[in-house]
């Protein structure tokens, strides 16, 4: 694998340039003859080897501390017992972790920490039994030992017997000779005897340990693929933990994306309306005490006030359709959206397939991330044309947005398609953005159907 044979092979006089030369030719060889020489069957291999001894550590230990445990619940005894027992099983679970992705380069997540309302011992013991992460590890305790006896035999026979036959033209001269017969004694009863000695035999016992050999990284492979199930399953978070997380992380950016349109508004407003506002009065005001001195200065004062009204106007209805147009209240996505691409710098083909509306939530937010991906084709595209699909897939809402620009949108942090795709997130959407260097650009989004 590229990962595994080191950094510098772009330059020639670079130090790896040399190994990328090993590499290339490695690379070159068909995979199942490339498996048995790369580090990763090796180390996979080191990881079964290792499962049986530490297995049998894990599965001592946890049968017996939950035995005695269990044997001492009629007493206080068994309470403090068990709670080091799953507490043992836990800093297992632990090193299994660490050594899965030492070894299998399987990165596995920490389970969810214990939950103490109050500090002390009987906090500590208490939030232990409860945990589920804890039984979830003395349960991988119990279950490993008797897959890693399985897998040690596999493993070990498939790896003894490949390399030994490959390599047995190099040793079987070291087998006495019995009556003009040498080599490896393959069956003997006292009347008949087969020994491996001639070269045919030689030949055939040498590819027979060759295609063991081709095959034992695979076979290792898949049972590695078992431990990562069970490492994964039982000593990482459970999916209700990791729900809860990405729950709260979406409603972190729910918060402060709602926080965010907030200050924008009252920007809108500060900068926008009400000063427009305050002007109109203040100009009202000079054209009411001109009105009987000046009675013609007072009219275009009062003329002047009247635009400025009209602009007034037509910032808060902007402001509105940003927040939430009546159209997309009262007509849909259909109308909105073709609003929307009304004011669009380039001409905007917009379809909307659709036999039902979906929820409000979730047409509020489909509406705000086509009216933004056309902002942004208005401003950075210098496209000729665009184009809006929505239609529904099951229970998705999907959306595309397509334009012949330059291309090269990219969904990197501080820009908008990055905030657009937080904003996605958030409710379980998603954002894909295609867009080469020279266009075109295609950016789909997908909602759920539901909020």
């Amino acid at each position: 694998m590229a990962t595994e044979y080191g950094q510098g092979y772009g330059h020639r006089n670079g130090p790896g340039f040399r190994g990328a030369g090993a590499d290339e030719r490695r690379h070159r060889l068909p995979a199942p003859l490339r498996a048995p020489i790369e580090a990763r069957s090796w180390r996979e291999f080191g990881y079964v080897m290792l499962s049986l001894p530490l297995g049998i550590i894990m599965f001592t230990f946890a049968v017996t501390m939950f035995s005695l445990g269990a044997g001492l619940l009629i007493t206080f005894l068994g309470i403090p017992v068990l709670a080091a027992a799953l507490a043992g099983c836990r800093g297992f679970g632990a090193l299994e972790r660490a050594r899965a992705r030492g070894l299998l380069g399987f990165e596995v997540a920490e389970p969810e920490p214990l939950r103490m309302k109050k500090h002390g011992a009987m906090a500590w013991m208490g939030a232990v039994l409860k945990s589920g992460a804890s039984w979830r590890h003395l349960l991988y305790a119990v279950l490993q030992f008797p897959w890693s006896v399985f897998s040690f035999v596999v493993a070990l026979n498939f790896w003894a017997y490949g390399w030994a036959l490959l390599t047995y033209p190099l040793w079987f001269w070291l087998f006495p000779m019995y009556g003009g017969q040498g080599g490896l004694q393959l069956y003997g009863d006292g009347t008949h005897s087969i020994y491996l000695d001639n070269p045919f035999e030689i030949t055939v016992a040498a590819l027979v340990g060759l295609l063991f050999t081709m095959a034992t990284p695979w076979i290792v492979r898949a049972l590695t693929t078992v431990d990562r199930l069970m490492v994964h399953g039982l000593l990482g978070p459970s999916r209700l933990a990791k729900r809860v997380v990405e729950l709260e992380s979406d409603r972190g950016v729910v918060v402060d994306h709602a926080a965010a349109d907030l200050r924008r508004i009252e920007r809108d407003l500060h900068d926008g309306a009400q000063a427009r506002l305050v002007a109109l009065a203040m100009d009202l005001g000079l054209a009411k005490e001109k009105l009987t001195e000046d009675p013609q200065a007072a009219a275009r004062m009062v003329d002047e006030a009247h635009g400025e009204v009209k602009t007034a106007l037509q910032e808060l209805r902007d402001l509105a359709r940003g927040i939430h147009p009546a159209v997309l209240t009262d007509r849909g996505l259909d109308a909105a959206l073709s609003a929307v691409a009304s004011r669009c710098t380039v001409p905007v083909r917009v379809e909307v397939d659709l036999a039902s509306r979906p929820a409000p939530a979730i047409e509020g937010i489909a509406y705000f991330t086509v009216s933004e991906l056309l902002q942004n084709i208005s401003k950075h595209a210098r496209a000729g044309s665009a184009s809006v699909d929505v239609w529904r897939v099951e229970n998705r809402l999907m959306i595309q947005v397509c334009d012949d620009g330059a291309g090269g949108a990219d969904v990197s942090g501080g820009s908008g398609l990055a905030g657009l795709a937080e904003r996605l997130d958030a409710v379980d959407g998603i954002l894909v953005v295609d867009s080469p260097v020279g266009g075109p650009t295609r950016v789909t989004a997908e909602l759920p159907w539901r909020g």
